[in-house]
């Protein structure tokens, strides 16, 4: 059979068969395509795991198919129809196994394949925070500039965000979407989305026209978590379509990464169940990128600010230590205090004097003003 005719006889399963169909699937991998089809529309024999009613609901929907038309309506809107075994065809997604999509939708110039190979999936809440949306805009930038694909689901909320700032910052982005390429959803995102195909790549399972369902929306979950190396979930309850996302990455082996929020926060409570079991917590793009990336992709190490102090000698250091902070004191009470002896401690406080952290008033030793202000500060950090 030609790679032609398996694209038509693909484009016609995809209109009759709902994402995620694993009974289709095994159907495609025992039999083939061709054959599935031939049963479906000529109906003499059916095929095994199906009532007799739901086969008689496939075989009307293969009646109504017309997969010709549906190619031609696609190359109107810029669209092509990738099978597997295609040259473009990311590979990562046959780890889905049966849940394999019969094949996907595409709009956009680059290649889904290549891109797919470097991409980190950003997902969360619809109705998100202020922080929410600010963390994954500031994720899909960061990302998009550490030379990382963004991939999300193009709805409001978090994936509107992470899309935005991949864009931002001239960076690649994907949208995986729960209907026909070719009709935006949600249709207030009809610019973002339109931009996307024309800087990015749209990508769906649904054929031209197809309206989003509930249903469609939870298995196109599936191929987000597939095509991307890892998940970062930013915001989401303990019922979101996110979580289904990074549930899904686990299984296949992915990376699952949470950014945390406020512990009173119940748009962050399924972001933190997930980080008591296997997800990974992260801050911002350069910890995800070391997380996903490649043996050397490590982020900055992290550390407080370096105070003056912090660089003295220990013996100075404890001599500082043993100073009051508003009356001056003695060199033997200092001494003293520092565990030192005398003719020690009066070295030590020159040597501070020159560093500006103490002053000499009479016989007496006290901190300067600049280095008391330095010391309650850093308390206070306690």
């Amino acid at each position: 059979m030609s790679g032609d005719e398996e694209r038509l006889h693909r484009v016609l399963l995809a209109r009759v068969v709902e994402p995620g169909d694993e009974v289709c699937g095994r159907w495609l991998r025992e039999t083939g395509a061709a054959e599935v089809v031939r049963r479906l529309v000529a109906g003499r024999q059916q095929l095994p795991g199906v009532t007799d009613t739901r086969w008689a609901g496939l075989r009307a929907r293969a009646e109504r198919a017309d997969p010709e038309r549906d190619l031609a309506q696609a190359r109107d809107s810029g669209t092509r129809f990738l099978c597997p075994g295609d040259t473009e065809w990311p590979a990562q997604l046959d780890d889905l196994g049966d849940a394999r999509p019969v094949g996907l939708w595409v709009r956009g110039l680059p290649s889904l394949r290549i891109w797919a190979l470097r991409s980190v999936a950003v997902v969360g809440a619809r109705a998100c925070t202020e922080y929410g949306a600010h963390m994954a805009s500031a994720l899909g930038a960061g990302l998009a500039e550490r030379g990382w694909v963004v991939v999300s689901g193009g709805a409001y909320g978090v994936d509107g965000a992470a899309h935005r700032g991949a864009l931002g910052a001239g960076g690649a982005t994907v949208a995986v979407l729960a209907c026909g390429v070719d009709r935006p959803y949600p249709r207030g995102h009809t610019q973002l989305i339109t931009r996307i195909a024309e800087q990015g790549l749209v990508v769906g399972e649904l054929p031209p026209g197809d309206h989003p369902t509930p249903s469609r929306f939870i298995l196109r979950n599936r191929v987000i978590a597939a095509l991307t190396r890892g998940t970062v979930v930013v915001e989401a309850a303990y019922r979101s379509g996110a979580l289904v996302t990074a549930r899904a990455a686990q299984r296949l082996g992915r990376f699952t990464i949470g950014v945390p929020g406020p512990a009173s926060s119940s748009l962050s409570a399924g972001v933190h169940e997930l980080l008591r079991g296997e997800a990974v917590l992260v801050t911002d793009a350069a910890e995800v990128a070391e997380l996903v990336g490649d043996m050397g992709e490590l982020a900055p190490a992290r550390h407080g600010p370096v105070l003056p102090r912090d660089l003295l000698d220990p013996a100075a250091a404890r001599v500082l230590a043993a100073l009051p902070a508003r009356e001056p004191a003695l060199r033997r009470e200092i001494a003293r205090d520092a565990g030192t002896t005398e003719d020690d401690a009066v070295a030590r406080l020159y040597e501070l004097r020159s560093l500006g952290f103490v002053e000499r008033h009479g016989d007496g030793w006290k901190l300067t003003r600049q280095a008391t202000m330095s010391i309650d500060t850093d308390r206070g950090r306690c």
